[in-house]
């Protein structure tokens, strides 16, 4: 007998019922960039999916590039750090090349050649942002097509469809990084109350001139509360002053 088959897998395929173990692991997710007044700010949840099943519940989406650049990663978890491992490597060679850190937009570029390329095959979104002395603060985002845009704040993931008009209702050019690190937050707590993908703890980082990333995490019971909708009947009372339920 089968390793598979002791373990019952067999049974369960012969059944018709969904076997979890053969999804596709997703960081479905929410990720979000923001240019400040000064650098930029990234922030993602924890939670990495398997179909339903939470996989992992601290994981990091905040990947290195290298020491001024970091992606937010969103899709397939092998085929993002696959494609952000290879883009770091071709920036250590440039740093070493150049005798300087990389230009945020030459990674950026690099992503998007790597996905568009392999569209067919992979799952994998990412927003890339950083900072550089000649262009400052950056934020691209690089959907699963191969599309790269330069915004000054990216969202993605599952959870970033409930965030569009917070965003566009709370940003502003010119923030403080004290205001748009609150704005991260605030945005990734909305989005883990609503969406099911989206979950754990807080991950955030600062990228500014320093040339480093300065990382900041939020536990999962310290986060931003907002209002629950949840409806509680309440007595009414009668004309008598006796309270009774509706």
């Amino acid at each position: 007998m089968s390793l598979l088959s002791h373990c019952g897998v067999q049974e369960l395929q012969n059944s018709g019922i969904h076997d979890i173990t053969k999804d596709e692991v997703s960081t479905g997710t929410t990720i979000i960039a923001a240019i400040y007044d000064g650098g930029v700010i990234i922030g993602a949840d924890s939670r990495t999916t398997t179909g339903a099943y939470i996989a992992n519940r601290v994981t990091d989406k905040l990947t290195k590039v290298c020491d001024n650049i970091y992606c937010c990663r969103s899709g397939s978890a092998a085929d993002t750090q696959a494609i952000t491992d290879i883009v770091a490597y071709y920036m250590d060679l440039t740093s070493v090349q150049m005798g300087e850190p990389p230009l945020v937009r030459a990674a950026a570029n690099v992503f998007k050649n790597l996905i568009y390329e392999n569209r067919h095959q992979l799952t994998a979104g990412v927003i890339v942002a950083g900072w550089d002395s000649r262009f400052g603060g950056q934020v691209y985002s690089i959907n699963v097509s191969g599309t790269i845009v330069q915004q000054n704040i990216s969202i993605g993931g599952s959870g970033s469809s409930y965030l569009y008009g917070f965003m566009d209702s709370q940003y502003k050019d010119g923030m403080s990084q004290q205001e748009c690190e609150n704005l991260v937050l605030n945005a990734i707590a909305l989005a883990i109350k609503r969406d099911g993908s989206s979950g754990g703890v807080v991950r955030m980082g600062v990228i500014n001139h320093t040339g480093s990333i300065q990382r900041k995490l939020v536990l999962g019971d310290q986060l931003p509360k907002f209002y629950d909708n949840i409806y509680e009947e309440k007595p009414q009372i009668s004309s008598g002053g006796d309270a009774t339920m509706a």
